[in-house]
């Protein structure tokens, strides 16, 4: 990165209404920079610091970005794209993991509390397959509380969450639009809906074929030197659902999810100069009373075994507003293309005249990995082309090594993907004491990093 923030001409802003890509150096992201590394240190160094006043330090590297591009672009463009960011893109995040996360919360399989590595990596699988069906954050918020709850007799639980990350929060959900939102905007795009199905079935088996049997060697290895067993008896209790018509909610959220991309409306409703389409605004009313409905009809107890607060959510809220905001720079210069700093790099990708798959397949998903992987891929997804048709004709293997980089290395950080720092949140807040943000990139590049060099090397 650059040494100091750059200088540009407002009227570049003026021109274009918001934050212009090509104009700006790499140097604007420097506030996404130190948001991360805040993440990663500060918890460990003044841990009752950070518990208090995260919320303050998030809002203060987004004054850090916001201040500055203000006076170099105006007040307008950045303005506007603080408003565009909030209202088009944040808002509908948080509103869908808040109704997951409240749903999910209400539901309790109550009676395997065995935690034995074979059960542990039976509900990885289950897991996984799930989030292809209903979403990555679905399957992650229905069975998280289960799984830790399983293993709340062990001592070593951490690496139980973090590949119940790898394999349920990611790589699961490459065989649907609903899976992962990427893959929804594919399909938005004109991608059909069976089409990741076909194109990255083999991928994901590969990677949960190796994350899998590697999850079971790890857990029995922790298993030999954590605390007595549960009784045989507690292992073979029959499992029961309360709170089971959550799981009807859960379906209905998905259901809305999937309905406002099939029904466009075609009519929208102008906010400040954002325009926000019917079908998003009826989304959003649909999730928030599905999540107000659960929490009218779910017994207390319920929630109170799943251990269920309202700090993992505040958390996510707080931390991804301001890693919302600090990205915006890097996704403008990104989507600049040959004309924005990141030009270089984005040469790299038709080097030899022609695709080059191995390279979408990395560079898509080492950006995703920090940074929000659905503006990710459209921006991949429009380099090598934008047309769907021979994106999935001539094109094919480059789409699926966009769709795979998406897909699969949102996992190699915790805020790759939005279910990751809410399974984080929601472990820490069972007393599981989860790594740091590098931490936790140990423990991926270890595991995941082979992976995807096999991926790479069998299919792109």
């Amino acid at each position: 990165m650059a040494a100091g923030l750059p200088m540009a001409a407002p009227a570049l802003a003026a021109e274009s209404g918001r934050l212009p890509g090509d104009a700006m150096a790499l140097a604007w992201g420097l506030p996404f920079l130190g948001l991360l590394l805040s993440i990663a240190f500060v918890p460990l160094a003044a841990p009752k610091f950070w518990h208090t006043h995260f919320g303050k330090v998030s809002a203060a590297w987004s004054a850090a970005l916001v201040l500055p591009a203000m006076a170099t672009f105006g007040a307008r463009a950045m303005l506007e794209e603080l408003w565009h960011v909030m209202v088009a893109d944040y808002v509908p995040f948080v509103v869908l993991l808040l109704a997951l996360y409240t749903i999910g919360g209400g539901v309790r399989i109550a009676g395997a509390v065995g935690g034995t590595p074979a059960r542990n990596a039976g509900v990885l699988a289950l897991g996984a397959a799930l989030a292809g069906v209903i979403g990555t954050t679905a399957a992650a918020m229905l069975l998280i509380h289960t799984l830790l709850r399983a293993n709340a007799w062990r001592r070593h639980r951490a690496h139980i969450v973090i590949f119940f990350i790898f394999a349920v929060g990611n790589i699961g959900g490459a065989l649907s639009p609903l899976g992962d939102p990427p893959l929804f905007i594919g399909f938005l795009k004109g991608v059909d809906f069976f089409w990741p199905m076909t194109h990255l079935f083999w991928p994901m088996l590969l990677c949960l074929a190796v994350v899998l049997p590697a999850f079971w060697a790890v857990d029995v290895w922790f298993l030999r030197h954590d605390g007595d067993r549960p009784s045989a008896a507690d292992i073979r209790e029959r499992p029961r659902i309360e709170g089971g018509w959550n799981l009807a909610l859960l379906a209905l959220a998905v259901g809305a999810v999937l309905a406002s991309g099939l029904w466009p409306t075609g009519r929208h409703l102008a906010m400040f100069g954002v325009q926000l389409e019917y079908e998003d605004i009826a989304r959003t009313a649909a999730l928030l009373a599905l999540a107000a409905f659960s929490l009218r009809i779910t017994p207390a107890a319920v929630r109170e075994a799943n251990a269920f607060h309202w700090f993992p959510m505040i958390e996510i809220a707080k931390l991804f507003a301001g890693i919302f905001v600090t990205v915006a720079p890097l996704i403008a210069v990104l989507k600049a293309g040959s004309r924005g700093a990141a030009a270089p790099l984005l040469a790299l990708l038709n080097a030899g005249g022609a695709p080059d798959e191995a390279m979408y397949f990395w560079m898509t998903g080492l950006l995703s990995a920090f940074l929000d992987n659905a503006p990710t891929y459209l921006v991949f997804f429009n380099l090598a082309g934008g047309d769907a048709r021979a994106l999935m004709g001539p094109l094919a293997g480059t789409l699926a090594a966009i769709s795979a980089g998406a897909v699969f290395m949102g996992a190699l950080t915790y805020i790759g993907n939005a279910p990751n720092f809410m399974i984080k949140a929601i472990a820490e807040d069972h007393e599981v004491k989860m790594p740091s943000f590098f931490g936790y990139m140990a423990w991926s590049l270890a595991v995941l990093g082979p992976t995807f060099l096999l991926v790479s090397f069998a299919f792109f």
